[in-house]
């Protein structure tokens, strides 16, 4: 979708509401409340009060839009600029798109977009998985496995082996690298019964009471875990040089989540061609994950 088509489709606000409705309520309303499908609007179709119970709700009640001070179009434009990024999308360039007066208001927004980033109904991964944990962050102290150094996070990563290329991935920052992290990440993320690829680390020592196969993959020759878990660490690879690239690498462990969230979403769509899809799908998202307030996220770490 180019920008001119986009302009023509999402020309005002009466465009871009009427879009969510029928992204919430195409098969008809439903009261958020008592669930009766009968409603009468007000406002000029800002409020719907339902039939029943007399409950009102908006189309955007609920969603990453509540409480927003700002035009939904304004939201569009920076969905639409968001998946139009290859690399990714940064607080001064979404500044700069929008008209805003700071990078923080910038960064709020870019962190309530990433939240949609990650579909409530995404399926999780299957077939022969590869799994491990790299750190993220500054010069490792030499400390034991699965703890690192005060400025490094510890996330784990799994990628669907496809041949020799990269299938979907999967990333989570966890506290550390034992049994309990790792197979709570493992039973969010991938399906029961496909062979896990891991090394012989003690933290997956009971993938098989949890109904995976556990192939441990260590090669004499291999000189690094590079070359034993290759997938993998690719994938790490490529998100430690896009955090340099996109971000320069000043991104808080705190909100190191939300950048893995955008960029698995970013990985996982990379040879889409139909970026019309993913504008829907991320909008789509928007209307499922829930409100976030702009003090939750702010108030989380100074260090933006």
């Amino acid at each position: 979708m180019t920008f001119n088509e986009f302009v023509a489709r999402f020309g005002n606000e009466e465009d871009c509401r009427n879009y969510l409705y029928e992204i919430r309520w195409g098969n008809g309303f439903i009261c958020p409340k008592c669930g009766h499908d009968q409603a009468w609007a007000i406002k000029n179709q800002l409020l719907f009060t339902c039939r029943e119970c007399r409950h009102q709700t908006s189309v955007i009640a609920g969603t990453i839009f509540e409480d927003t001070r700002k035009p939904l179009r304004d939201w569009f434009i920076a969905i639409w600029w968001i998946t139009t990024q290859k690399y990714g999308a940064s607080a001064e360039g979404l500044r700069q798109v929008l008209g805003l007066r700071s990078d923080q208001t910038a960064w709020a927004w870019l962190h309530k977009i990433r939240t949609a980033m990650v579909s409530p109904n995404r399926r999780k991964l299957s077939g022969v998985i590869e799994v491990d944990e790299s750190l993220i962050g500054g010069v490792e102290s030499g400390g034991k496995r699965g703890r690192g150094s005060e400025n490094k996070a510890l996330v784990v990563v799994a990628t669907e082996i496809d041949g020799k290329k990269l299938g979907r991935i999967r990333m989570k920052l966890v506290d550390d690298a034992s049994g309990e992290s790792l197979l709570g990440f493992i039973i969010e993320n991938i399906k029961p019964g496909p062979e896990i690829v891991a090394d012989d680390w003690s933290g997956y020592s009971k993938l098989s009471e949890k109904g995976y196969s556990h192939t441990i993959h260590v090669q004499k020759r291999a000189k690094s875990e590079y070359e034993m878990l290759p997938h993998v660490h690719l994938a790490a690879s490529l998100l430690k040089r896009w955090l340099l690239g996109t971000h320069q690498g000043a991104v808080s462990h705190k909100h190191l989540q939300a950048y893995l969230d955008e960029f698995v979403f970013r990985f996982n769509r990379r040879t889409s061609s139909k970026r019309r899809l993913l504008f829907y799908r991320l909008l789509e998202n928007a209307m499922l994950v829930g409100h976030t307030t702009y003090r939750s996220i702010v108030e989380k770490d100074n260090n933006i």
